[in-house]
């Protein structure tokens, strides 16, 4: 294999002569050995259009000549079209708050660009990866530009998903608006309540999740790019400085704007912690409703059964006819990488030290992840569950008759002591409230059909009055 030899402030180094990546790039690999998990490609796609925004910026106000911004500009849409994902190298825990991620980026499209100018890898003498590619940027305004925008292009999706399944919850509440089964609070029976009101329920917290979402996107849109290290903007130029947002902003398609404090942003992460915060939030209810749809499937036989949800696979390699409530069990995993994922988020968020957060590599990972599980867990979660469900109507109407809670309905009538009565002959008798009023006189067979008819026991109000 041939190589190249580069040299940085540390000395020289051996590089593959076919690699696009460079020194920088190669050492941290070395130095940061860590995870084995590269940069998520949305971030590889935003760091090459911060780039390509700033070789064109730099172009307009004269600092870098014409032909080499074409060409960085055709390397960066390169990069940005999927090509040369696999030279991006860096782990994704890395020191240096993003520098060698950074580093990678501008080495890659050094090299592919002087590829384009008819050079060979490393004659940077054409196109310097800091001199040409970083120039007028530090890491510090780039990186947390590119996280920020690809945060954007993973949270919209993710709310897009949410609605969707809202709307397939909301179809469920329609479908079986009619079936009376039996509310539970603290896992005991309570009154009565209809399958479409728990579904109902469900969909409600699910449009705030999207909601919060949808409008947290604002946030995430006011960046530091032009603000160099610290968010003062040296060596940018002031032209440069007020145009390459707006160039970023024609690149990406994103409404993006330039942060009114550009020290604020280049070294507060509490945005990221706020976004965090609701994806977290979305994913305690999307555990919520998975744990409750597994506990309402629970059985055949032996359960509650009151649902049946799709199946999807074998459940067991040693119980023949066995089918597991997977879906929800997966999103229920889902949910909670997502609560762990907030943890580390918050604590590299509160970590960031005066002028500058080290953390962000790992806290952007993280928070990449958590959109990213949280689209996919929404989408299983409605395609592959709740679109299927069928109601068991015969088993819910079976445990309502069973149960104690038509006496809540009837209360009103007859005071809560002969409620409590009818409770322990029920007991003791085998008997439903139901048969134990008509014996007794206490009701006549249609005074309790209006009574304990699903809608009376299912709106505001006392029941048949």
């Amino acid at each position: 294999m041939t190589t190249r030899i580069e040299h940085d402030l540390l000395g020289s180094s051996e590089v593959p002569g076919d690699a696009y990546y460079g020194i920088h790039s190669l050492r941290a690999r070395e130095n940061f050995d860590l995870s084995g998990i590269r940069l998520h490609s949305e971030l590889i796609r935003a760091l090459a259009e911060v780039k390509k925004a700033c070789a064109v910026t730099n172009a307009r106000v004269g600092y870098l000549e014409q032909d080499v911004a074409d060409a960085i500009s055709a390397a960066c849409d390169e990069i940005v079209s999927g090509e040369l994902r696999d030279q991006f190298i860096t782990d994704v825990f890395q020191g240096g708050a993003g520098t060698s991620a950074n580093m990678n980026a501008n080495e890659v499209i050094a090299n592919r660009a002087i590829e384009l100018m008819g050079g060979s890898k490393g004659e940077y003498e054409k196109v310097h990866p800091l001199d040409s590619v970083n120039l007028s940027q530090s890491t510090n305004d780039v990186f947390p530009t590119a996280v920020r925008i690809a945060a954007i292009r993973l949270l919209v999706p993710a709310a897009h998903a949410l609605s969707d399944l809202q709307r397939a919850l909301q179809a469920k509440e329609s479908e079986f608006a009619h079936v009376l089964k039996i509310g539970r609070t603290e896992l005991q029976d309570a009154v009565p309540v209809t399958l479409g009101q728990e579904f109902a329920a469900w969909a409600q917290a699910i449009q705030r999740d999207w909601w919060r979402l949808y409008k947290v996107e604002e946030r995430l849109r006011q960046v530091n790019l032009g603000g160099t290290a610290v968010g003062t903007g040296l060596n940018a130029d002031r032209r440069y400085v007020y145009a390459v947002v707006e160039v970023l902003r024609d690149i990406t398609g994103l409404p993006l704007a330039r942060a009114e404090n550009m020290i604020d942003v280049t070294q507060n992460c509490d945005v990221f912690a706020e976004v965090s915060g609701l994806i977290k939030a979305a994913a305690v209810n999307l555990a919520k409703i998975a744990a409750d749809l597994r506990l309402l499937s629970s059985g055949p036989r032996a359960g509650l059964y009151e649902i049946r949800l799709p199946a999807l696979q074998a459940g067991s390699s040693i119980m023949p006819g066995k089918v597991n409530p997977v879906a929800t069990e997966a999103v229920s995993q889902a949910a909670f990488q997502i609560m762990a994922n907030d943890v580390a988020i918050t604590t590299a968020a509160a970590s960031g030290q005066l002028d500058l957060n080290a953390f962000l590599p790992m806290l952007s990972h993280n928070l990449f992840q958590s959109l990213q599980l949280l689209r996919n867990a929404a989408v299983l979660l409605a395609e592959k569950c709740v679109k299927g469900i069928e109601a068991n109507e015969e088993r819910c109407g079976e445990l309502v008759e069973r149960s104690f809670a038509t006496l809540t309905a009837l209360s009103p009538y007859i005071g809560y002591e002969a409620a409590s009565d009818l409770a322990k002959e029920a007991v003791e008798s085998g008997k439903t409230i139901r048969e134990l009023a008509m014996e007794k006189g206490l009701f006549t067979k249609e005074q309790l059909d209006a009574i304990l008819s699903t809608v009376e026991m299912t709106k505001p109000g006392i029941a048949g009055n």
